[in-house]
């Protein structure tokens, strides 16, 4: 199963991409989706849009996963960055993927074993889950984190629904 995980910004979207195979996962590709900060909001969430349309068509996962919004304290910023999410759900929904959600600190866990670690536990754990990999920026090891979690979580549900079926 291809799996794409994105952690969502106006600025920068980090996208990850692996391959998950029973409980073994593989690196595949990661990068970032970079906005023209000279563009108004509109025309950056095109940038957005199509850059990450690219990527999907590009590396066809089948299924997605977002990281969910946090609050900052400016609530200018918080919603600019609602919007950017918004278009990280859409553009793989828009593609047929089935998209999950999680929030930040259920990431960090999943990946870590602490749900308030740091971008540099994030990146050293993203490394030691996927050998080999080189990630591009922090904002692509957030996202390769995304995509880990995804793969850990849905395959307990799918394990669930299989115990769950069972006479």
């Amino acid at each position: 199963m291809r799996l794409i995980g994105l952690d969502p910004g106006l600025r920068a979207t980090g996208w990850g991409v692996v391959d998950a195979v029973d409980n073994r996962l593989s690196h595949v590709a990661d990068g970032v989706v970079r906005t023209d900060e000279s563009l108004d909001l509109a025309g950056r969430l095109v940038e957005l849009h199509d850059g990450l349309c690219d990527v999907i068509v590009r590396y066809r996962p089948q299924e997605a996963a977002v990281e969910e919004t946090f609050v900052n304290k400016n609530p200018g910023s918080t919603l600019k960055l609602g919007h950017a999410r918004g278009i990280t759900l859409l553009a793989p929904a828009r593609a047929g993927l089935p998209v999950a959600e999680y929030p930040p600190n259920l990431i960090k866990k999943t990946v870590v074993g602490a749900g308030h670690a740091g971008k540099q536990q994030i990146q050293m754990m993203v490394r030691v889950l996927l050998p080999g990999c080189a990630i591009a920026t922090p904002d692509a090891a957030d996202a390769l984190a995304v995509a880990i979690c995804h793969a850990h979580h849905r395959e307990t549900a799918a394990r669930l629904a299989v115990a769950e079926a069972a006479p």
